[in-house]
């Protein structure tokens, strides 16, 4: 497979807008998704209503990264989904471009993006749309960039960059590097398949080959971790054997 560049450029035919304030950006690309015209980035410059996995609330204040990129991929749903894995290597690749820090950051399945070892940004995934709009992928990315939200109790303690880097970056400028970041990232998976996507996201895992709990929504397994599978499951070398876990709250110990 060959190597791509990097670039800093725009993707063509992609949108980009940017909106001062809005209740969240997902919602937006779901009020979007039936209308006519390609993919599009949607950057918000306050979010009021954020929203995280199975509807936890995102606490977004000001000077932070929300934005949700709408597009309508091929393919079926199980391949469809592996675009988290996409968005957190171009977050990934994005951020690292942003600060020349590669060494800081690394990625936590199945969403989520750490600095020094804490939550810096979160990725969901949604299926949006009705109609004509339907079958739209809403990818929502907040980044925390100036300010960490509280903690909260049990989590992995959240972190932003301005603190932990010096980096003053503005979410202008992070999606700047993120778009072109994702659009390279995708043409992997839709020219290659998951293969390369899969050994490029775990070169970047935390915490590979240690042990941690996943927890879903009615068993927690302990284990050691030793990857992702071809479907993008999370893999568990357990006591009482090889487990793959397709959904759950990963637990570091």
């Amino acid at each position: 497979m060959p190597q791509t560049r990097l670039s800093t450029e725009w993707p063509k035919g992609v949108g980009r807008v940017i909106l001062p304030e809005i209740d969240s950006t997902n919602s937006e690309a779901a009020r979007r998704a039936g209308a006519r015209g390609g993919p599009v980035w949607i950057l918000a410059l306050r979010q009021t209503q954020g929203r995280g996995r199975r509807g936890r609330e995102w606490r977004d204040p000001a000077g932070n990264f929300a934005a949700t990129y709408l597009s309508r991929p091929d393919g079926p749903p199980s391949q469809v989904a592996l675009r988290s894995f996409v968005a957190a290597l171009a977050l990934h690749e994005a951020l690292v471009m942003a600060t020349a820090r590669p060494e800081s950051f690394a990625l936590k399945w199945p969403n989520d993006v750490l600095l020094n070892g804490g939550k810096l940004a979160g990725i969901l995934l949604e299926s949006v749309g009705q109609g004509a709009g339907a079958g739209h992928l809403a990818i929502g990315i907040g980044v925390n960039l100036r300010t960490a939200p509280p903690p909260e109790e049990g989590a992995m303690p959240p972190v932003d960059l301005m603190s932990e880097t010096g980096c003053q970056v503005a979410p202008e400028e992070l999606l700047d590097l993120l778009a072109p970041a994702y659009a390279k990232w995708d043409r992997q998976l839709r020219t290659y398949g998951f293969a390369p996507v899969r050994t490029a996201w775990l070169a970047r895992a935390a915490r590979l080959g240690s042990v941690i709990t996943a927890r879903t929504q009615t068993e927690a397994h302990t284990g050691t971790y030793e990857g992702i599978d071809a479907t993008g499951a999370l893999i568990l070398r357990t006591g009482s054997g090889r487990i793959a876990i397709p959904a759950a709250d990963v637990y570091f110990a």
